[in-house]
């Protein structure tokens, strides 16, 4: 298929800007995740976003807000499930995910036929998005590198110890969960870009891949912004270019790039050579 030809096409244009936001929005999520060692968070939000949007089609309410709703909630509960726990996050993620996964493919057992609208859901739509779809990821992609450069110093300082930020004076709880809310708010409007089930690719790929060539926080976020956009965007050529699903072509790549970069990685080189005498 004559990939220049489809340009002229409004659906085509709309799924190439939709994969430049998602690349960007994800991937630089994805650096706190990978930071925090909290890979599980990206696959609860986008059960939790999946589940209410399911939830939505079944009730008839609007998906977009209540996966937004949803999987704002399940964030903003991590963090106070994890610290009057006292546990490890990951397990706190651990089980709301299970009971996000629980509900959303129980709404989906639950509708009539036909179901097109719901799969689409969990494999995502890229080459269906709407101009309305785009204006909410780009709001909220844009809040979110907002935030990042109002808060870097913040962030950084919970990322490095959430125990010596607050030391300093710092409210590292409320940047915390903060940062909870920005993933549950970031995975909600790519929902339709690669699909529940698939997106969490796109937030931890990036990230891991871009930390194999740097220790700077700001460098981690610039390389895996860029690796995410190239991820998105040449999932979609090749999905364009042999007909393919979009959103599995998308994680393929973001999978690709990943190993790639962990065979080139400096990290990975000086590590295996050892210390020098």
């Amino acid at each position: 298929m004559n990939i220049f030809a489809l340009w002229d096409f409004v659906f085509f244009r709309n799924a190439a800007l939709a994969a430049v936001l998602c690349g960007v929005g994800c991937s630089v999520i994805g650096v706190f995740i990978v930071c925090m060692r909290i890979p599980l968070i990206g696959v609860a939000m986008s059960h939790a976003a999946l589940a209410g949007a399911v939830i939505a089609l079944l009730t008839g309410l609007n998906p977009a807000w209540c996966a937004f709703g949803l999987a704002v909630a399940c964030s903003l509960a991590i963090g106070p499930l994890a610290d009057r726990s006292r546990m490890d996050p990951n397990i706190s993620l651990g089980v709301i995910f299970s009971l996000m996964m629980g509900l959303a493919f129980l709404g989906i057992g639950l509708a009539p036929e036909p179901k097109n609208e719901m799969l689409g859901l969990v494999w995502g739509n890229i080459l269906l998005l709407s101009h309305a779809d785009l204006i909410r990821m780009a709001a909220v992609t844009a809040a979110g590198l907002l935030l990042i450069m109002l808060f870097y110093k913040e962030f950084r300082a919970v990322l490095f110890s959430r125990t010596l930020a607050a030391a300093v004076g710092i409210r590292e709880r409320l940047v915390y969960y903060l940062l909870l809310v920005l993933c549950g708010a970031t995975v909600t409007v790519n929902l339709d870009t690669v699909g529940g089930l698939m997106l969490f690719s796109m937030i931890v790929n990036p990230a891991a891949a871009a930390w194999q060539f740097t220790y700077r926080l700001g460098s981690m976020f610039v390389i895996s912004a860029v690796l995410g956009v190239i991820s998105a965007g040449s999932g979609i050529l090749l999905s364009a270019a042999f007909d393919l699903p979009a959103g599995a072509c998308v994680v393929i790549c973001s999978s690709l790039i990943f190993g790639l970069s962990l065979a080139l990685s400096p990290k990975r080189r000086s590590a295996a050579h050892g210390p020098r005498n």
